[in-house]
């Protein structure tokens, strides 16, 4: 059963829901829609119809408040106020904010680090334009250490003091030109001087034999082989061509370069093995007194070494019958000493000898041959009469 509206009462054209949040929810009392000062209308405004106000009145249920409008809005912000104070609603409400963080944190470590970056770049360019001004400082006192100083300019000259002062420098030049001529002249003549001495040394040297003894083993003076008493020569069996047979083509050299100048590496008398002997003939009957041999030194040698160098060896004097022999010493050549080595014979009282024999004894270790280059006899020619009364006649 349906209530009708209380007479004087104005029905709101809205429909309301009731007011759970008033402190009079309970009372039959309900609020007009009135003005804003909360006065109650008297009855309907001017112009409503009737019907309408009747039809309002019949929709709603009797004693159901009536709520404004700015109690709704009141009402609206309430409910959100508790939606928000629900967990979902906060954590929803904060993860944009955390998101809104993370990007804010992210931008500014980019910042930093481009700060970061930005203050190394600059302490780089400090660094390095430091070190530039340091070279540049060093350069620059290197160049004014090295450079030397700038002259100070020239003194203005007048003409005459200009050409006074060529006059006087063509004067010395003169005189150090005249000093030259001197010089010149003095050296020219102490070079003639030691040129002719030095060649007076040197042909003296030439005709001494480089021993400044004269030799009688010879062949310009007359010395000459005793083929009979000497021994054979050495021939190479893998060098025994057909045209060896001919003098002129065999390389062997005969006993007699044993008596010449030419000492040259291969221009020797070899015989077989490291024993032999050979006889010289005298160009008169000799006091003899020395004994030179001479070889080629090792380095030299185109084999090497001087091995084939006779190492011990006899000397005797032999008297005008062929037969008596008189020892005049031993002797050892040291390939390592000099080229020519000269030994004193045992020649006491002095006894004259037309022949002289050189017997060698072994030699530095060729297991072929024994080669000899150069022999010379040293000592005083006697005359025949003189030879015979010194020696006493034959024995």
């Amino acid at each position: 059963m349906r209530r009708s509206p209380r007479p004087g009462s104005a029905a709101s054209p809205h429909k309301h829901t009731p007011n759970f949040y008033s402190d009079n929810s309970n009372s039959s009392v309900s609020t007009t829609s009135g003005d804003s000062s909360g006065h109650r209308s008297a009855g309907p405004g001017p112009g409503e119809p009737e019907g309408r106000r009747a039809q309002g009145s019949s929709c709603e249920p009797a004693g159901s408040p009536v709520v404004s409008e700015e109690q709704f809005n009141l009402l609206s912000t309430l409910d959100l106020r508790q939606e928000m104070q629900s967990p979902r609603v906060v954590k929803s409400f904060l993860s944009p904010l955390c998101q809104v963080l993370s990007v804010f944190v992210s931008l500014l470590g980019d910042v930093l680090v481009s700060v970061y970056r930005e203050v190394c770049s600059i302490r780089f360019l400090l660094t390095a334009v430091s070190l530039l001004s340091l070279f540049l400082t060093a350069l620059g006192w290197g160049v004014l250490y090295l450079v030397p100083p700038l002259e100070s300019e020239p003194e203005l000259l007048t003409i005459s003091e200009y050409h006074e002062r060529v006059r006087t420098q063509g004067q010395q030049l003169q005189q150090l030109q005249a000093e030259l001529d001197q010089l010149h002249k003095e050296v020219s003549s102490v070079r003639a001087a030691n040129s002719e001495r030095v060649a007076k040394l040197v042909f003296q040297r030439l005709n001494e034999d480089f021993v400044r003894k004269p030799d009688y083993a010879l062949s310009s003076v007359g010395a000459s082989i005793d083929l009979e008493k000497t021994s054979r020569d050495y021939e190479d069996a893998n060098s025994a061509y057909f045209w060896n047979r001919f003098s002129f083509w065999n390389f062997a050299r005969p006993p007699m370069v044993i008596l010449e100048p030419d000492v040259f590496p291969g221009n020797c008398w070899a015989f077989e093995g490291d024993q032999g002997q050979v006889v010289i003939r005298l160009p008169g009957r000799v006091q003899l007194s020395d004994i030179t041999l001479q070889h080629p030194p090792p380095s030299v040698a185109h084999t090497g070494g001087a091995n084939s160098a006779p190492r011990d060896f006899a000397v005797y004097g032999l008297q005008v019958d062929d037969e008596t022999e008189v020892f005049l010493g031993k002797f050892t050549f040291d390939v390592e000493k000099s080229e020519i080595q000269t030994f004193r014979l045992q020649n006491d009282p002095p006894t004259a000898f037309p022949k002289v024999k050189i017997q060698i004894l072994s030699n530095w270790g060729h297991p072929h041959f024994t080669c000899l280059y150069r022999v010379r006899a040293h000592g005083m020619r006697t005359s025949e009469e003189a030879g015979d009364s010194a020696t006493g006649g034959p024995n």
